[in-house]
């Protein structure tokens, strides 16, 4: 049997993952790939073997993935062409490297065409790229990371106290960001897995103003919730020195990593309900509950969205 390939180590949710995978299975199963080779280092010390490996560098991947058997591909963190094209290329190196089957963590209601999200377009077409391929597949719909909204929660703790953005009352299941890797690791190393959709939810539907009140509850602070337009919403992140697009200009320790573009219309689906998704899809795939909000909160230090790692071009 082939080996278990893991891309993106160097990144968070891919580093996450790499951990998991070494309590679930031995070293010698595994393949990491990441653009860093300083980062691999690590991981090469405890008998795994590593690769470097450039999604813009089509034959550096074929060599990259060659002898895995499955590929879990950590979605690239920008926006538009230039993930598609990463993805593609990743996918193409993969059919040819003779991998059979693809883990790709996905988006929640990626497949929905109403969905406003700029973000679900990339993840649906990586979707039927995988399928046209004609490879096997498990896609990981995974609903937003709570750590991106706790950092934003301190965010206004340490401004005005006013949490403002455009979802209102939309409902998310807020996942952690370890639990979207403890998922990736799990279906990496299943092997009853075909051609298989996963929604990868948290432990509740919630809004905003609710999770915020969780907040206060956990830390002792005392957040609100303001609903303001989409159009306002770009100009917070504006005033943050936050790019509309992930071809911007990233503040160092940005507390905020991802595009303006991305953010606010992921607000705009949550609002119009597209990502008021809840199934228990991540306790069948791990045996385990998903961390709650609340324990987040109450051990906040260890749950922040931190920095961007990507350094493709």
């Amino acid at each position: 049997m082939g080996k278990l390939i893991l891309t993106g180590v160097d990144g968070n949710l891919g580093g996450q993952a790499a951990d998991y995978l070494l309590e679930l299975t031995e070293p010698d199963r595994l393949i990491f790939t990441g653009y860093d080779p300083a980062s691999l280092e690590k991981y090469a010390a405890k008998g795994v073997e590593t690769r470097v490996a450039d999604f813009n560098d089509s034959e550096g991947l074929k060599e990259a993935f060659a002898g895995g058997d499955v590929l879990a591909l950590i979605s690239m963190p920008f926006v538009g062409a230039k993930r598609q094209r990463a993805h593609g290329n990743a996918v193409d190196a993969a059919k040819a490297a003779g991998v059979a089957r693809i883990v790709y963590t996905s988006l929640v209601n990626a497949a929905d065409p109403t969905n406003p999200s700029v973000e679900k377009k990339d993840h649906i077409w990586t979707e039927e790229y995988i399928k046209a391929a004609g490879l096997d597949y498990v896609f990981l719909r995974n609903s937003q990371y709570a750590e991106a909204m706790i950092t934003n929660y301190f965010t206004y703790v340490h401004g005005d106290g006013v949490l403002k953005n455009s979802q209102g009352d939309g409902l998310m299941a807020y996942i952690s960001r370890r639990d979207c890797a403890k998922a990736v690791s799990h279906a990496l190393v299943a092997e009853d897995l075909h051609h298989a959709i996963l929604d990868i939810n948290g432990a509740e539907l919630m809004t905003i103003s609710r999770f915020v009140e969780i907040g206060n509850e956990a830390t002792g602070n005392h957040v609100t919730y303001q609903e303001i337009t989409d159009e306002e919403n770009y100009q917070v992140f504006d005033a943050m020195g936050v790019p509309r697009t992930t071809d911007g200009v990233f503040q160092e320790g940005s507390e905020a990593p991802f595009s303006s573009d991305g953010m606010v219309t992921f607000a705009q689906a949550i609002r119009e309900g597209k990502m008021a998704v809840k199934t228990d899809d991540f306790v069948r795939l791990t045996g385990d509950e998903p961390i709650t909000v609340r324990y987040m909160f109450e051990h906040a230090d260890d749950f922040q969205v931190g920095a961007r790692h990507s350094k493709d071009a």
